[in-house]
């Protein structure tokens, strides 16, 4: 194989998502030539799959100043940075205007199927830090082609793998056959069709996370409203309610963020979502007229339902960077020194640590995952914490150490201690109060629809 030298090659940068476009940005800020594989049709196409979902953050937190510099000179003026753009508002007023200064450093329609190292898979050893990347893509007209890359930035994230229903990180029995009843995002209840499907439905939301709360609190505007009475959600907790579990509220630094938990709390209080704690789903089956079942994996039988969102998380597809050798924690799937400091089993008190090329790099040198990917299957990734990671790893790959290794980020904090916790019950109550301390359970309404088995 004729490979090219290394240095005349593009960085290839996979996924035009706001981490990858970024990425791109401070390429070309460094004299780095990129060139942006986006598998969808347009930049930000998962982006715009949630469209309809507002940002806990504000514009002033999620345009990335090497973009911005980029975008300056088109005119383009960023939207009232105290404001909260929907994922739409993101993707139309930022991402695609970024998308179009870049041109044709981006690629539709391209889908990265395999990375290695030219003419050596991940076994060989001999002179494989001097051979280029190899890049294999499928074309969304069915043409393949193979590229050469100097470096490999992986942002394609991790919207298209959204974890199971099954409380063992196994799709539940029966949740495929139940496919048509099942939706792994936040559905769109301001869009006829979508909310025709759940007024007046009992919906069962699997999930304790943002997205959860999102979902609770859009049911409950639905129920209150004069066309979707009747609608009732069923909150599939897979641990117990502790101060937590609803966010940091009003002490939370991301105010808009805090709100979305006390409206979750606010369709719990107020009768409109039942909370069921400690079930792990094991399998899904239908009644006899057609409805769901959730059964625990304690043998509990849930009351029928309609429709389920399944809200547990999302991970990383590592499938097309087998022939690389990542270093990855067995646990996240988050690179082995990044790890540590995202672990929701022990991340507690405060924001995680700024980090960058270091904590991102990988035996095989050359080679980052970073935005939600670099996160494998840990929640709670902040637009900002990707910005900090590719400016630092584009100085890097540049070999400007002084600056890659400069960072400065500051995240805001949560409001909340105590980390999500290893199993269903929450941790013991502290007495003593103070940061670190257990937050005292919550007085709210749970409903208890076990039909049979008991708990």
């Amino acid at each position: 194989m004729n490979a090219p030298a290394t240095t005349e090659l593009p960085v290839v940068v996979i996924g035009a998502g706001p981490a990858g476009l970024a990425a791109a940005a401070h390429l070309v800020d460094q004299g780095i030539e990129p060139l942006v594989l986006e598998a969808g049709p347009s930049a930000g196409t998962a982006v715009r799959e949630w469209a309809h979902v507002r940002l806990f953050s504000t514009w002033g937190e999620v345009v990335d100043p090497a973009a911005e510099k980029l975008l300056a000179p088109t005119g383009w003026t960023r939207p009232d940075p105290a404001a909260y753009p929907s994922g739409g508002d993101w993707a139309d007023l930022y991402l695609q205007p970024l998308a179009d200064v870049l041109g044709d450093r981006i690629r539709l329609d391209a889908t990265v199927t395999g990375v290695s190292r030219a003419g050596r898979d991940r076994l060989v050893d001999a002179d494989r830090e001097q051979q280029p990347f190899i890049v294999h893509i499928a074309h969304g007209d069915g043409r393949e082609e193979r590229l050469f890359a100097h470096a490999v930035i992986d942002a394609s994230g991790t919207w298209a793998t959204p974890g199971p229903a099954g409380g063992s990180g196994l799709a539940a029995l029966g949740e495929k056959g139940a496919a048509d009843r099942i939706t792994y995002r936040v559905p769109d209840l301001k869009a006829p069709a979508v909310r025709a499907r759940y007024a007046g439905k009992r919906t069962a939301v699997i999930g304790s996370g943002a997205s959860a709360f999102t979902a609770l609190a859009s049911l409950a505007d639905l129920a209150r409203s004069y066309d979707g009475a009747g609608a009732k959600g069923v909150w599939i907790l897979r641990r117990g309610i502790s101060g937590s579990t609803f966010g940091g509220g009003e002490a939370d630094q991301l105010p808009a963020r805090g709100a979305l938990g006390l409206a979750a709390k606010a369709a719990v209080d107020e009768g409109h979502a039942d909370a069921v704690t400690g079930f792990r789903t094991e399998a899904i089956e239908h009644d006899a007229g057609g409805r769901l079942i959730l059964v625990g994996e304690d043998g509990r039988r849930l009351d029928a339902v309609d429709e389920v969102i399944v809200l547990t998380g999302f991970r990383p597809d590592l499938s097309f960077l087998d022939e690389l050798r990542l270093g990855l924690d067995e646990r996240l799937q988050a690179p082995v020194d990044l790890a540590p400091l995202i672990d929701p089993n022990q991340h507690s008190c405060g924001t995680v640590y700024p980090h960058g090329h270091r904590e991102l790099s990988h035996p095989e040198q050359g080679v980052y995952l970073v935005g939600m990917k670099s996160y494998g299957r840990a929640p709670t990734f902040l637009a900002m914490t990707g910005y900090e990671q590719v400016r630092s790893v584009a100085a890097a790959i540049a070999g400007d150490l002084e600056s890659a290794d400069r960072l400065e980020l500051t995240l805001p904090e949560t409001g909340v201690c105590g980390g999500a916790g290893l199993f269903d019950e929450p941790g013991p109550t502290q007495a003593d109060g103070g940061c670190c301390a257990t937050p005292a359970t919550l007085q709210i309404g749970v409903g208890a629809p076990a039909t049979s088995g008991g708990c």
